[in-house]
């Protein structure tokens, strides 16, 4: 087991570092008070694109690729960890790079099922960075936490599907470059229970594409939404199948499988920004005459923040190398493992890095409001914690 970076990685973590010390932290409160002044919570900020044009300059463009194709040169998953981090440090970082979710996901689908023609129409502006997407698959009527309950029916008519449903948490639709969602419903409701299911490309601005609302989190409303979709008699051509009919549950486990462990990269930039946050401010504040860098509390606190990072920082790179060595299957149940350790372990870091900077820690002046509400939401996002542990369990009781 070799965790040591490739030369091109090792490069591009260098470059990476000083891109986000000199461009993405500055631009941080600038971008802060332009989307407030915008009144717009979905509105695309001319500062990112300033940053998206810096790192294509700097060659620190679509990282996220794992494998090469046609597309990339393709990191290793072990390659890629870092430098996710790295970018997970800001709420600026992934998208200045054109690594930000659901985009990363819906690119490696397109890029592994995708036809020509889908990648040409679809992948390459993605690509490019010029449009968003988004992924359809939850729905406010069913526990989507097991795909296979969802009810949105994809009907064959002709040369045509006839789509119908309800999608809620479909992250990336409220932007106005949403171009495309990758819809998950049901084409064979009668067929074997993992084979029932399709997904389709449907264009955002078809007849019959609601957009109802963007859902918070915690009070925050995403730049790029988390909404609400209707979907009614939405008519598009046969040829926006993604896969083969009734490979959906398959293509969106594909899709899935990645995602998550980037969730938990991403994440571990937050959680070490957080631990340097709190270190930070217990050299600033002395209640009661004593520094809180000199507190017990305090000092135990920091600690268990550096332990439970480096921690699961490793787990996540065992992840990483399992998928490189073995895939993704083989990977399933460390994935579950990080998707549960990570996102746990970076809140408890969040929560004392928020106690020790006071009522400060509660407003807006620092990034940790913001990553605390984003990350409480992994803790649910491609799948909570208890479908992740049973799927722990179910491997070693069976074993």
């Amino acid at each position: 087991m070799d965790f040591r970076l490739s030369d091109a990685a090792a490069d591009l973590r260098c470059r990476l570092l000083d891109f986000m010390e000199e461009h993405v932290y500055p631009a941080e409160a600038a971008y802060q008070k332009e989307m407030e002044a915008s009144g717009n919570p979905h509105h695309h900020a001319e500062r990112l694109e300033t940053l998206k044009d810096e790192a294509r300059h700097r060659g620190l463009w679509n990282l996220f690729l794992p494998r090469a194709t046609p597309w990339s040169d393709g990191l290793s998953n072990l390659d890629y960890a870092p430098l996710a981090e790295i970018m997970g440090r800001s709420p600026l970082g992934p998208e200045a790079c054109n690594c930000s979710a659901p985009d990363t996901g819906n690119m490696e689908i397109l890029a592994k099922f995708g036809t020509p023609d889908q990648q040409e129409r679809w992948l390459r502006p993605l690509l490019e960075g010029t449009i968003r997407s988004g992924f359809a698959m939850t729905e406010p009527a069913v526990a989507s936490s097991d795909a296979t309950n969802i009810e949105c029916s994809i009907t064959p008519d002709g040369a045509a599907y006839i789509v119908n449903g309800r999608k809620w948490w479909t992250t990336g639709a409220a932007s106005p470059r949403c171009r495309v969602l990758l819809v998950m419903g049901k084409t064979d409701p009668s067929g074997p229970k993992h084979q029932q299911q399709s997904i389709v490309l449907v264009p955002i601005d078809s007849p019959g594409v609601r957009v109802v609302r963007s859902l918070p989190v915690f009070g925050y409303q995403h730049a790029e939404g988390h909404c609400e979709i209707v979907l009614e008699n939405v008519r598009i051509p046969k040829a926006n199948l993604l896969g083969a009919e009734g490979a959906g549950f398959t293509v969106a486990q594909a899709r899935l499988g990645p995602g998550r462990i980037h969730h938990c990269m991403r994440t571990l930039g937050a959680a070490e920004r957080a631990l340097e946050l709190l270190c930070v401010r217990a050299h600033e504040r002395a209640p009661f005459g004593r520094l809180l860098a000199e507190q017990g509390v305090v000092q135990q606190w920091v600690a268990d923040a550096r332990i439970r990072i480096d921690q699961a920082r490793l787990y996540t790179y065992y992840a990483a190398w399992l998928m490189d060595t073995a895939g993704t299957k083989a990977a399933k149940k460390v994935l579950s493992g990080i998707k549960v350790a990570v996102p746990q372990a970076a809140l408890d870091v969040l929560d004392k890095a928020i106690q020790v900077h006071g009522a400060m820690g509660l407003c807006d002046d620092t990034p940790l409001p913001w990553m605390y509400a984003s990350i409480r939401g992994v803790r649910i996002a491609d799948g909570p914690d208890e479908v992740h542990r049973m799927v722990i369990a179910r491997h070693e009781l069976n074993r």
